[in-house]
């Protein structure tokens, strides 16, 4: 059985550090975050459900993180090469033609970054 490179696992251990920081921020402040950040949140619920699932995907990078054999953590390397290349597009969108503030740049960026990391080591596999 083919062994997770150690760059994957530092990349599941490093996007569940980004998740959980961000997870709990809109899970549980999204309001106060948006004000820090000039990013209007006028529906905190829906930010809160953003918040949640950004926890769900950090959770899977936890128990990837914690995996040994490739065939395990395949289908959480595809489903992140999903959800952040979808993300990506979609705050690049909204920072370009939404009007949304400057930390949508970082997002973007973070989100792009994974993006790239976790295609890497899909096409190396």
């Amino acid at each position: 059985m083919k062994q997770i490179p150690s760059g994957l696992r530092t990349t599941f251990l490093f996007h569940g550090i980004v998740g959980l920081v961000f997870g709990l921020i809109y899970l549980f402040i999204p309001a106060q975050f948006g004000k820090m950040v000039n990013w209007p949140m006028p529906d905190v619920s829906a930010y809160r459900l953003v918040g949640a699932a950004i926890l769900a995907f950090t959770a899977s990078s936890w128990l990837a993180y914690r995996e040994k054999v490739w065939d395990r953590v395949e289908i959480v390397v595809v489903l992140e090469i999903v959800w952040t290349g979808l993300a990506t597009l979609v705050m690049l969108w909204a920072v370009l033609f939404a009007g949304m503030p400057a930390i949508g740049w970082l997002n973007a960026v973070l989100m792009a970054a994974f993006a790239v990391a976790f295609g890497y080591f899909y096409s190396r596999r």
